[in-house]
């Protein structure tokens, strides 16, 4: 006779969906890079800024800084380079 599978699993659903959640939660922090005086993750199309010491600042933090940035950049979004391209003429 076969065996149930909550016989054959000790977590409840509710343990497993926590779970799941705690790890996607984890490797999306992972990921990020936070500006380096609040702490926010930036926007894709917001603009970021490096400073000498920091590395990144947000661009609402920009303005609480007198000097110039060394380098801006745009934030893409995470898959830049991955999507579907039209081609225009023959195959």
């Amino acid at each position: 006779m076969p065996r149930s599978a909550t016989v054959l699993d000790p977590y409840d659903e509710a343990d497993l969906e926590r779970e799941l959640l705690r790890k996607g939660v984890g490797a999306l922090a992972a990921g990020r890079h936070p500006c380096g005086d609040c702490g926010r993750t930036p926007l894709a199309g917001e603009r970021v800024h490096r400073y000498a010491g920091v590395q990144v600042v947000c661009e609402l933090c920009r303005l609480l800084r007198s000097g110039p940035p060394e380098a801006s950049t745009t934030v893409r979004h995470c898959e830049h380079g991955l999507t579907v391209r039209v081609r225009r003429g023959g195959a």
